[in-house]
C-alpha cells in the first residue's frame, strides 16, 4: 500500500514555529532543531506551508522565485539540512505548490507587462469594457478581480490579491515550465505537493459575469472546476508525478463528491487525495464572516460519511479540522473555555480514526486557542481587506472584530507555544505576530510534563494507528447518525474490529447502539475519562475508543 495512506502528516507554517535567529520570524533552522519532537509525537509527513523567495503581500503564498528560498527563512543549504534531517527520521516532506497564481513581482509577470512579451499570455489580460473592468467577479480578499494597468491599457485576472496575479493555464508553455519546476524539487528530494487552490486553475474562458454587471459578484461557477481542469491534473500526472513515489493533495473548494472521485481515482491519475472543504462552512451564516457557532453535528457526520462513502473503493480521503486559513480547532469546533482538553482530545479521535490520511496543524497537538486582539495587531491581508471594506460600508467595527476573534486566518498563525518563557520560546525576539496570552499556561513543555495532556494523546493515537491498520484500512461503518451529541462508527476487518464513540458536546450523551454490538466483549484502548467505561452513556466531550477481544 501507499505510505500516504498509512501516514500521519503534521503541518508546519515556516513563519511562526521556531526562530533560530531572533529577528521574530520562524524559518528553517528553526525546523531543524525540532526534528527530533517531531519523531517523539510519531508523525512521519511533514507538511511545510512556503518557503519560496516572495514579497510576502500574502505571507508566502506570492511567490516571486519558486526555486529559490525566502531570505528571512534562511538558504537553499538549509532547505537540503532539512530535508535530509526529515528522511533520516523516516518522515517525508511534501511542499505547497502554488500555481493558480503568483506574485506580481516574479520574472513571468515583469515580462508580462509588456504586450509584444512571450510572456503576456502567462497571465490573464483583457480589454475593459465601456471603462469597467472585464468582468464583476469580486476577489477572495475582497474588491474586484481585476487590476487596470495603465502601461498596456488592460486589465490582468487576480483572484486573489492584486498582487497575486493568476496565471494563464491555457497556455501549453506556462503549463511545461511549472512542470518542469515541480520535477526539479522531486529530483531534489522532496516527497510530493499540497496544491493551493488548484480547481481554480482552469476557468471559463468566456470569463463572463454574474448577474448584474453593475454589481461586485462571486464567479465561482466560473472558476471553480473549470472545463479544463482534470485535463490538467492528468497532464500534470503524466509529466511529472507518474516518475515519482510521491504524494499529491489538492486544496478545493466547493468540489462535489462525483468531482472529487474524478479527481482521486486510482484508475484517473490525477491527485492522491483532496482537502473538501464542506465542513470548513458548518458555522458560516452568509458567507464566512457572519459566524453561526451552533453548528450542526449531524451535518458533520452527513458530509463526512458522504464523502467517506464516495470515495469508498475508488480513491483515498483525507481528515483535518484545521489548517493555517482556518480558526483553532479547540475553539471553534470543542469548546476551549470549560472542556479545552476534553473537547481537544476528541476531536482528535476523530481525525485520527476515521477512514483517510490524518492531519495535525502545529499547536493542535497541544490544544492552541483563538486570540483576540484588537484590529491592529493582525497581520493577515484578508482580515483588513474585509474589515475596512465593512467598516467603510457603515458595519459595527466591534461586530466585526468579533467575528475576526471567531474565524481569523491570524488565529493559525500566532507563534508556536513551546514553553512559559518570554515569547512562549518562539523567538528571543519581537514576534512578526503577538503570541497568544495564554501561552503560560498552555504550551508544549507544561503539556509534555502532564501524562494526561493532550500532546500524549494525539502520541499515543498515533501510535495505535500505526500499529493497527484496520483504522487505516479497515470497513467504516456508522451508528447514530441524527445524533446531535455522538460520533459512533466501527472499524473492521480479518485484523480487528474496533468501536469508537465520541461525545462532541457539553452534555452526557447516552448511545444507541445495536444489541449486536452492545452484546459483543469490547475492550477499552483509549479513554479521555479514565475509569468512566461504559458505553451506554458518555461524559461531555468523552472519546473512548474500543477493541473487541478473542
Amino acid at each position: 500500500m501507499s505510505w500516504w495512506k498509512e501516514g500521519v502528516v503534521y503541518q508546519i507554517y515556516p513563519r511562526s514555529y521556531v526562530d533560530s535567529t531572533g529577528n521574530g520570524v520562524g524559518d528553517l533552522r528553526g525546523i531543524i532543531s525540532r526534528l527530533d519532537y517531531l519523531t517523539e509525537l510519531g508523525v512521519n509527513i511533514v507538511w511545510l506551508n512556503p518557503i519560496y523567495a516572495s514579497p510576502n503581500d500574502d505571507n508566502g503564498y506570492d511567490i516571486s522565485d519558486y526555486e529559490a528560498i525566502m531570505s528571512e527563512f534562511g538558504t537553499m543549504a538549509d532547505f537540503d539540512e532539512l530535508l535530509e534531517g526529515l528522511h533520516q527520521r523516516g518522515i517525508r516532506l511534501i511542499m505547497d505548490l502554488v500555481v493558480n497564481h503568483s506574485s506580481d513581482e516574479h520574472p513571468w509577470f515583469i515580462e508580462s507587462r509588456n504586450p509584444d512579451s512571450a510572456y503576456r499570455d502567462y497571465y490573464i489580460w483583457r480589454d475593459g469594457k465601456s471603462g469597467r473592468a472585464p468582468n464583476n467577479w469580486v476577489s477572495v480578499f475582497s474588491g474586484p478581480a481585476w487590476e487596470y494597468d495603465q502601461a498596456s491599457d488592460q486589465y490582468f485576472l487576480h483572484l486573489f490579491s492584486k498582487k497575486q496575479p493568476d496565471l494563464n493555464w491555457e497556455n501549453p508553455d506556462l503549463r511545461q515550465d511549472i512542470y518542469a519546476m515541480m520535477r526539479r524539487w522531486f529530483e531534489r528530494g522532496v516527497d510530493g505537493f499540497r496544491m493551493d487552490v488548484i480547481n481554480m486553475i482552469s476557468k471559463n474562458p468566456s470569463l463572463p459575469s454574474v448577474g448584474d454587471e453593475s454589481t461586485l459578484a462571486w464567479g465561482g461557477e466560473h472558476f471553480m472546476n473549470g472545463p479544463r481542469f482534470h485535463e490538467y491534473m492528468q497532464e500534470m500526472h503524466r509529466e511529472v508525478l507518474a516518475d515519482f513515489d510521491c504524494m499529491t493533495v489538492g486544496e478545493c473548494f466547493d468540489l462535489d463528491v462525483n468531482e472529487g472521485r474524478k479527481l482521486v481515482g486510482e484508475d484517473r491519475n490525477e491527485l492522491s487525495m483532496v482537502f473538501q472543504m464542506e465542513h470548513m462552512s458548518l458555522d458560516h451564516g452568509n458567507g464566512k464572516w457572519d459566524v453561526q457557532p451552533d453548528w450542526s453535528r449531524v451535518r458533520l457526520k452527513e458530509i463526512l460519511n458522504r464523502w467517506i462513502d464516495g470515495l469508498d473503493g475508488v480513491g483515498w480521503n483525507s481528515q483535518f479540522w484545521m489548517n493555517h486559513d482556518q480558526p483553532r480547532a479547540v475553539s471553534r469546533f470543542g469548546n476551549d473555555a470549560d472542556y479545552r482538553v476534553e473537547s481537544a482530545k476528541a476531536l482528535a479521535a476523530v481525525t485520527l480514526t476515521l477512514p483517510g490520511t490524518p492531519y495535525i496543524y502545529m499547536g493542535e497537538e497541544i490544544g492552541m486557542t483563538n486570540v483576540a486582539y484588537p484590529i491592529e495587531d493582525y497581520r493577515d491581508l484578508e482580515i483588513h481587506n474585509w474589515y475596512n471594506e465593512q467598516v467603510a460600508a457603515g458595519q459595527n467595527p466591534e461586530a466585526l472584530l468579533a467575528s475576526v476573534h471567531r474565524m481569523g486566518r491570524d488565529n493559525a498563525r500566532t507563534p508556536m507555544q513551546w514553553d512559559a518563557s518570554t515569547h512562549a520560546g518562539f523567538t528571543s525576539g519581537t514576534p512578526w505576530l503577538k503570541v497568544n496570552p495564554n501561552y503560560p499556561d498552555i504550551n508544549v513543555a507544561a503539556d509534555r510534563a502532564n501524562p494526561d495532556g493532550i500532546w500524549h494523546w494525539y502520541r499515543d493515537l498515533i501510535a495505535l494507528r500505526k500499529a493497527r491498520k484496520t483504522l487505516v484500512y479497515g470497513r467504516y461503518e456508522p451508528y447514530m447518525i441524527d445524533s446531535e451529541q455522538l460520533f459512533a462508527f466501527r472499524r473492521q476487518d480479518q485484523q480487528g474490529d474496533f468501536l469508537v464513540l465520541i461525545n462532541l458536546s457539553d452534555e452526557r450523551a447516552i448511545t444507541r447502539l445495536p444489541e449486536s454490538v452492545t452484546e459483543l466483549a469490547w475492550q477499552v484502548v483509549k479513554n479521555n475519562y479514565p475509569g468512566h467505561d461504559r458505553i451506554d452513556a458518555l461524559k461531555p466531550w468523552q472519546a473512548l475508543i474500543l477493541e473487541l477481544t478473542d
